[in-house]
């Protein structure tokens, strides 16, 4: 839903169909999961329930929904078939939200909840409850009489963590507004059992980015306490090497039985980066960065670009090939960097424009060498490619920075250090 679109009420979504980009039916919406928060923020959208075809009930989140409209949602088409499990930091909204009593801030008279709207931030793709529509009067929804409105969801009390949240459900709620960083970091302070209460109720997504920045002891800690099937799920969630690293921590029978779990193409990914060096550009790179075809234009790749789960390394350059266009690619024929998509027309082919002038990585070479071939170009990224000339995949800064920093970098208090450079 784009900014400044109709809101929608969740009434209207129960029972509708739930299609893929291919526009085949995945399922039918039975409920919406939204998390309460701290600060006096609107409660978040975290995802839909969705009945599948088998009747198992799964999760969606809000984050592989595309669209919501016309009596329908569009997914992007990657769909978790895992039955879906209610955490403890997650509220039902038709469930346990309709027909629930409440109060009105301004006047303190008892309301009940009839429906509830939820709109799409500007320019984000998180989503919030943004109104209540509520009747006054005693009585549930099937009450006939007593005035209705709708109202913000700041003006009805009994929906934020201050009144009815404790325990591990404030603190993931008050962690959302830190970056994964920062979350990693609490959490390496806290002790075991906090640390795994934690986790378990963070989202899959979420979990994979703080995983990313923990010290290894940590992750290995945190992934052997949650059960097999979601450790699988945090694990595709995660960067292709991030969980790469983190699976060569784990004894052989571990990592294996979850490799298993994992899907057939994730799990491939990951197989390939483990059969590299650790130190090496095949051991460094991810597998996903942006690929295209030579027939695609400056505007496709500038709508890759965009997309807000990329990080500024991988965005910053695409990488033209021929088909196919997922790792191993066919031939590899050039780089485009982001730059140079800003300066030419929409019109243009990305073939048009490609840089071919320098010499990919290969698989093998070197941590110093890709340090020094990085250093010596100016680049944020560069591509790997094998002997046969396909594209395996890309190193980041980011990564070689990972290897290069002291072992315990990830324990340094960022904040106390920013305040000894501020002079405070």
């Amino acid at each position: 839903m784009a900014a400044g679109a109709p809101r929608v009420f969740v009434s209207h979504l129960a029972g509708v169909p739930v299609f893929d980009p291919n526009g085949d039916q995945v399922g039918r919406v039975r409920d919406l999961v939204a998390m309460l928060r701290v600060g006096g923020r609107a409660p978040r959208l975290l995802g839909l329930v969705v009945e599948v075809l088998s009747r198992r009930r799964i999760f969606l989140p809000m984050t592989r929904v595309t669209g919501i409209e016309s009596g329908q949602v569009i997914t992007t088409g990657v769909v978790n078939m895992r039955r879906f499990e209610q955490r403890p930091t997650e509220r039902l909204v038709l469930g346990e939200f309709l027909d629930r009593r409440v109060r009105l801030v301004e006047t303190g008279e008892e309301v009940t909840v009839l429906d509830v709207s939820i709109q799409q931030l500007p320019a984000r793709r998180d989503w919030e409850i943004d109104k209540y529509f509520v009747r006054k009067g005693k009585g549930g929804a099937l009450r006939r009489k007593g005035e209705t409105l709708t109202v913000e969801w700041s003006a009805v009390s009994g929906f934020s963590l201050e009144e009815v949240g404790q325990g591990a459900e404030t603190l993931v709620a008050t962690f959302e507004r830190l970056r994964p960083t920062d979350v990693a970091n609490a959490l390496h302070h806290l002790s075991p059992k906090r640390r795994a209460e934690v986790a378990a109720a963070l989202d899959d997504d979420r979990l994979a980015d703080v995983l990313e920045e923990l010290p290894e002891d940590d992750q290995v800690e945190i992934i052997g306490k949650l059960k097999e099937e979601r450790a699988a799920d945090v694990l595709e969630a995660m960067d292709p090497d991030d969980a790469a690293d983190l699976l060569s921590e784990l004894p052989e029978e571990d990592k294996e039985r979850l490799l298993t779990l994992m899907r057939p193409d994730d799990a491939a990914d990951v197989r390939r980066l483990m059969s590299y060096e650790e130190r090496t550009a095949g051991g460094l790179m991810t597998t996903e960065p942006i690929i295209l075809r030579p027939d695609a234009t400056v505007a496709d790749a500038l709508a890759r670009v965009r997309q807000a789960d990329l990080s500024p390394a991988l965005a910053a350059q695409v990488y033209v090939c021929r088909s196919p266009d997922e790792t191993p690619t066919g031939k590899y024929l050039g780089t485009v960097h982001f730059q140079r998509l800003l300066r030419d027309p929409p019109y243009a082919l990305v073939s048009s424009i490609v840089d071919s002038d320098l010499v990919p990585l290969a698989p093998d070479t070197s941590l110093p060498a890709v340090t020094s071939y990085l250093a010596a170009y100016n680049l944020v990224s560069a591509p790997v490619v094998d002997e046969s000339g396909s594209l395996l995949g890309a190193v980041t800064v980011d990564d070689v920075l990972d290897h290069l920093l002291p072992e315990d970098w990830r324990e340094t208090d960022f904040h106390s250090e920013e305040r000894v450079a501020g002079g405070r």
